[in-house]
């Protein structure tokens, strides 16, 4: 009889508090999605930067082989495989293509990536700072050159 009772006078939730938890749910979707999306965003540009450390230490030591670097082209990184590389990343972290350059003496090199907007990255020695991830990222001669801090969405 009891059990009865109080289901007959038990309510469920007014209309007016299922748009409050909305309305609440909605106010922290708004806040947290843009964290998450720069949070991404950062993530494959610290892996870019990351391989593109891995492919400049394996021409180094390509180079102290043979006295030079591999000549131009993202084919030739190939020639560091398996020996100096197990795997060349060919890929930045957003899914573009890394870009190699050496000098016509073999002497010196570039990595770059264009960034998330994947455009040809324009080769500079002068160092300086991005703050965009559709920035390019250069790595010459064993440093970045160009790169990322304080980095907006």
């Amino acid at each position: 009889m009891l059990i009865k009772l109080a289901r007959k006078n038990s309510k469920g939730f007014t209309l007016i508090e299922l748009l409050i938890v909305v309305a609440i749910i909605g106010i922290i979707a708004v806040i947290a999605v843009p964290s998450l999306l720069s949070a991404i965003q950062r993530s494959k540009q610290k892996r870019t930067m990351a391989d593109m450390r891995s492919i400049g230490t394996a021409l180094e030591t390509y180079q102290i082989d043979y006295n030079k670097y591999p000549q131009t082209g993202n084919a030739n990184l190939l020639y560091l495989q398996p020996t100096y590389m197990r795997r060349v990343p060919t890929l930045d972290g957003w899914g573009n293509p890394l870009h190699y350059v050496a000098t016509s003496s073999q002497q010196d090199y570039s990595l770059g990536s264009g960034g998330r907007d994947g455009s040809t990255p324009t080769w500079t020695a002068t160092p300086h700072t991005t703050t965009s991830f559709d920035d390019d990222i250069i790595f010459f001669d064993g440093q970045f050159t160009v790169y990322p801090q304080g980095v907006q969405t």
